[in-house]
């Protein structure tokens, strides 16, 4: 496998420049309402995610507790949530240029 094929996408994004996220609110049917440093506003539909680290979400309450962490990322404190002993740190996340990538804007 050559890993100097970069998808096209990504090489757009990454020279328009990276984005920030500015905003994040949960929505009832497990999609992500973003707003990006651009005033830029995002869907990222997660319900077909939630399975393996993203399970734990299935709980609304605990995917209504999603913030911007330190990195600026989306992300959910995992010692906030009930019955995980998983073992992948102190929270869960997803990366800022992914979730501007993989989502769509919002009309």
């Amino acid at each position: 496998m050559k890993t100097d094929i970069v998808p096209k996408k990504v090489k757009e994004y990454f020279q328009k420049g990276e984005r920030k996220i500015t905003k994040v609110v949960s929505n009832d049917d497990y999609s992500l309402t973003v707003t990006f440093d651009n005033d830029e506003v995002r869907i990222y539909d997660m319900s077909n995610n939630l399975y393996g680290v993203f399970e734990i979400l299935k709980d609304k309450n605990t995917f209504n507790k999603v913030f911007i962490d330190e990195f600026g990322n989306i992300a959910w404190e995992r010692e906030q949530i009930a019955g995980s002993g998983k073992p992948w740190g102190k929270k869960i996340e997803i990366c800022k240029d992914s979730v501007y990538m993989d989502s769509k804007p919002a009309n």
